[in-house]
């Protein structure tokens, strides 16, 4: 869960320099953005997220030799918490679900407009979710088809399941808090807990895991 008022750490991930150069000013512009690195391949994405550590991996797809999904998918391996937010042109379905079960924790198009892409990184940032709601029902509907059953209370506890459920409502952390009338303070704690519990970075991939699992009902969402 990310601490407000501190800097986000980023790092870019695109093989074209002038979409680099143009979205690190973009970013570097924000008092509470800073890219620290970049990278022009998978293989050094896995390298500077390793030495770097950033906050929010910005991930492009095609690459020449290693691609964003194996990158990602390898960097996740390494680094279960680290948030990937993959900004690509494409929008196929495939790439979509490839990405998201390789973990990344959200997914934009490069012709999402500025407003967009900060709102996606900060909200990747905080544990939240980056998906459009079209794009969210669809990976919903998908990987439940392929959800093995299991008692989510050996895993979480009633409550964290209470906040998982409407997480995956596509719901933000205020509206959570007020859903439950508790405060979005006790709704970061709980998040925090799900994600340390199910060993991963974002609210994407928790609820990707309560689906697989059968916890989250994707008919049952609103």
């Amino acid at each position: 869960m990310h601490e407000s008022g501190r800097i986000i750490r980023l790092l870019l991930v695109d093989d074209h320099p002038v979409v680099r150069k143009g979205t690190r000013e973009l970013l570097d512009g924000e008092a509470d953005l800073s890219v620290v690195g970049e990278a022009d391949s998978g293989e050094e994405a896995i390298r500077q997220a390793l030495a770097l550590t950033p906050d929010v991996i910005l991930m492009d797809v095609s690459m020449p030799g290693m691609n964003g999904i194996e990158a990602t998918r390898q960097i996740k391996r390494q680094r279960p918490q680290q948030n990937v937010l993959v900004l690509t042109s494409y929008d196929d379905d495939a790439y979509v679900f490839a990405l998201l079960e390789a973990g990344a924790a959200g997914y934009l198009l490069k012709n999402a407009s500025e407003d967009e892409l900060l709102g996606a990184v900060r909200a990747v940032a905080a544990g939240e979710s980056a998906l459009h709601p079209s794009v969210a029902k669809k990976v919903l509907e998908r990987f439940s088809q392929s959800s093995v059953p299991s008692p989510p209370l050996e895993t979480l506890s009633p409550r964290e399941l209470e906040v998982l459920r409407i997480a995956a409502t596509g719901r933000t952390n205020k509206e959570i808090a007020r859903d439950l009338d508790i405060s979005p303070r006790t709704v970061q704690v709980h998040l925090a807990n799900i994600f340390s519990k199910l060993d991963v970075g974002s609210r994407t991939e928790a609820v990707l895991i309560g689906i697989k699992r059968g916890w989250v009902n994707p008919n049952q969402l609103d």
